[in-house]
Protein backbone atom coordinates (compact mmCIF):
# COMPACT_ATOMS: atom_id res chain seq x y z
CA UNK A 1 0.00 0.00 0.00
CA UNK A 2 1.41 3.34 -1.25
CA UNK A 3 1.66 6.02 1.51
CA UNK A 4 -0.72 8.54 2.14
CA UNK A 5 0.25 12.15 2.83
CA UNK A 6 -2.06 14.43 4.04
CA UNK A 7 -0.57 17.90 2.86
CA UNK A 8 -2.77 20.22 4.45
CA UNK A 9 -5.23 20.27 7.75
CA UNK A 10 -8.75 22.67 8.35
CA UNK A 11 -7.64 24.60 11.22
CA UNK A 12 -3.82 23.53 11.44
CA UNK A 13 -0.70 26.12 10.82
CA UNK A 14 1.98 24.97 8.82
CA UNK A 15 5.71 26.18 9.26
CA UNK A 16 7.64 25.04 5.91
CA UNK A 17 6.77 22.12 3.29
CA UNK A 18 5.81 19.34 4.95
CA UNK A 19 2.92 16.96 5.39
CA UNK A 20 1.06 17.41 8.83
CA UNK A 21 0.25 13.60 8.41
CA UNK A 22 1.32 10.55 6.93
CA UNK A 23 -0.41 6.95 6.79
CA UNK A 24 1.56 3.64 5.88
CA UNK A 25 -0.55 0.45 6.23
CA UNK A 26 -1.63 1.06 10.16
CA UNK A 27 0.71 3.34 11.08
CA UNK A 28 0.04 7.20 11.25
CA UNK A 29 2.80 9.54 11.52
CA UNK A 30 1.49 13.04 12.91
CA UNK A 31 4.43 15.82 12.63
CA UNK A 32 4.88 18.42 15.36
CA UNK A 33 2.60 20.43 16.65
CA UNK A 34 3.02 23.86 18.57
CA UNK A 35 0.12 25.67 19.86
CA UNK A 36 -0.14 29.29 18.24
CA UNK A 37 -3.05 31.14 20.32
CA UNK A 38 -0.68 31.81 22.69
CA UNK A 39 2.38 33.20 24.25
CA UNK A 40 2.44 31.63 27.61
CA UNK A 41 3.89 27.98 27.91
CA UNK A 42 1.12 26.63 29.64
CA UNK A 43 -1.54 28.28 26.54
CA UNK A 44 1.17 26.90 23.69
CA UNK A 45 0.87 23.26 25.68
CA UNK A 46 -2.58 23.09 25.53
CA UNK A 47 -2.80 24.58 21.78
CA UNK A 48 -0.57 22.04 20.81
CA UNK A 49 -2.57 19.02 22.22
CA UNK A 50 -5.46 20.35 20.75
CA UNK A 51 -3.90 20.78 17.66
CA UNK A 52 -2.48 16.72 17.70
CA UNK A 53 -6.13 16.38 18.11
CA UNK A 54 -7.39 17.96 14.92
CA UNK A 55 -4.22 16.42 13.21
CA UNK A 56 -5.17 12.93 14.76
CA UNK A 57 -8.96 13.51 13.35
CA UNK A 58 -7.85 14.14 9.80
CA UNK A 59 -6.71 10.40 9.94
CA UNK A 60 -9.90 9.56 11.53
CA UNK A 61 -7.75 8.62 14.90
CA UNK A 62 -8.15 9.71 18.78
CA UNK A 63 -5.43 9.94 21.45
CA UNK A 64 -6.26 6.50 21.92
CA UNK A 65 -4.44 5.43 18.66
CA UNK A 66 -1.26 7.00 19.82
CA UNK A 67 1.38 4.42 20.47
CA UNK A 68 4.29 6.84 20.81
CA UNK A 69 4.71 10.64 22.02
CA UNK A 70 8.19 12.79 20.83
CA UNK A 71 7.96 16.23 22.77
CA UNK A 72 10.13 19.02 22.73
CA UNK A 73 10.84 21.78 25.26
CA UNK A 74 12.96 24.75 24.52
CA UNK A 75 14.93 25.10 27.76
CA UNK A 76 14.63 23.29 31.31
CA UNK A 77 12.49 26.23 32.66
CA UNK A 78 9.44 24.86 30.07
CA UNK A 79 9.74 21.45 31.61
CA UNK A 80 7.62 21.94 35.00
CA UNK A 81 4.70 23.50 33.00
CA UNK A 82 4.34 20.65 30.67
CA UNK A 83 4.82 18.14 33.45
CA UNK A 84 1.75 19.91 35.11
CA UNK A 85 0.07 20.67 32.02
CA UNK A 86 0.52 16.54 31.18
CA UNK A 87 -0.98 15.62 34.27
CA UNK A 88 -4.29 17.25 33.81
CA UNK A 89 -4.49 16.71 29.87
CA UNK A 90 -3.77 12.73 30.06
CA UNK A 91 -5.79 12.44 33.54
CA UNK A 92 -9.15 13.85 30.27
CA UNK A 93 -7.73 12.21 27.30
CA UNK A 94 -6.19 8.56 29.12
CA UNK A 95 -8.90 8.32 31.70
CA UNK A 96 -7.91 4.96 33.28
CA UNK A 97 -4.49 6.16 33.83
CA UNK A 98 -2.13 4.40 30.80
CA UNK A 99 -0.40 6.53 28.79
CA UNK A 100 1.75 5.98 25.85
CA UNK A 101 5.62 5.93 25.74
CA UNK A 102 7.09 9.96 25.42
CA UNK A 103 10.62 10.94 24.75
CA UNK A 104 11.05 14.70 26.23
CA UNK A 105 13.81 16.41 24.43
CA UNK A 106 14.96 19.56 25.81
CA UNK A 107 16.33 22.01 22.72
CA UNK A 108 17.79 25.13 22.03
CA UNK A 109 14.63 26.55 20.22
CA UNK A 110 12.01 25.51 17.63
CA UNK A 111 10.90 26.94 14.04
CA UNK A 112 9.73 29.78 15.40
CA UNK A 113 11.89 32.11 18.47
CA UNK A 114 8.36 32.47 20.70
CA UNK A 115 7.42 28.43 20.39
CA UNK A 116 8.54 26.29 23.80
CA UNK A 117 6.92 23.41 23.23
CA UNK A 118 6.45 21.09 20.53
CA UNK A 119 4.53 17.36 19.91
CA UNK A 120 4.57 14.63 17.52
CA UNK A 121 3.17 10.97 17.72
CA UNK A 122 3.01 7.74 15.96
CA UNK A 123 -0.33 6.28 16.10
CA UNK A 124 -1.63 3.40 14.65
CA UNK A 125 -4.85 2.78 12.47
CA UNK A 126 -7.39 0.00 13.19
CA UNK A 127 -7.80 -2.03 10.27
Amino acid sequence: MPIQYIPTIEGLSKFGDYSPVAVADNIVAIAGQFGTDGEDPESQIRGAFKNLKTALAAADLGFEDIIKFTTFVVGRETIPHFMKLRKEIFAEIYPNGIYPPNTLLIVAGLVHEEFVFEVEAIAQKKN
